[in-house]
């Protein structure tokens, strides 16, 4: 592969990477520690992830145990949980935090399955955008450096990368919309 399609590859997989890393923070009704990914705590001041203040566990298939290090955070950590976006309620008993996942509704099924479509059309976006640009820079090049067989091959090999991605998010997003649809 030329190095110049190289560049190309690198960010249509840093999109991917940020699609897959968007989607396990999508609940599916069973406890999925990545649900705190984004959620941070005031740790003496700095903005801190969860999981470098505290143990989080999984002891059931719908529950999230949070054991801070310093008993002192737990007001701080379910400050954190409460004004986030996750949806849910914790409660302590003085030494962990427990987060209790109810059980999704058909609705609200449907509703996260359609999410993770739009998410996952945002990637392919995202893909595509990165294609063009590609595609731009290589016809400035045809001005003056190549020719225009050499062009044309490098749009090939920017095409190819291109389906690749987009195979791999449709294949991201059915496999979360089928996780989301069981119950």
């Amino acid at each position: 592969m030329d190095e110049r399609v190289k560049a190309y590859e690198e960010k249509m997989k840093k999109a991917f990477d940020f699609l897959t890393t968007d989607l396990s923070t999508i609940r599916a009704g069973r406890a999925n520690p990545h649900v705190l990914d984004k959620i941070r705590v005031d740790y003496y001041g700095t903005p801190t992830p969860i999981q470098q203040v505290g143990n989080v566990t999984v002891p059931e298939a719908r529950m999230l145990q949070i054991a801070p290090w310093e008993k002192n955070l737990i007001k701080d950590i379910e400050k954190a949980i409460l004004a986030s976006d996750v949806g849910i309620t914790p409660s302590n008993d003085g030494s962990v935090i427990r987060l209790v996942f109810p059980e999704l509704t058909e609705d609200r099924r449907k509703e996260l399955a359609k999410e993770v479509k739009k998410k996952g059309e945002d990637g392919k976006v995202a893909v595509r955008n990165i294609r063009r640009d590609g595609n731009e820079a290589f016809k400035k090049l045809a001005k003056t450096e190549i020719s225009e067989d050499e062009i044309k091959d490098l749009e090939d090999q920017l095409q190819k990368l291109t389906d690749k991605y987009i195979k791999d998010i449709d294949k991201a997003i059915d496999e979360k919309s089928q996780e989301i649809m069981k119950v």
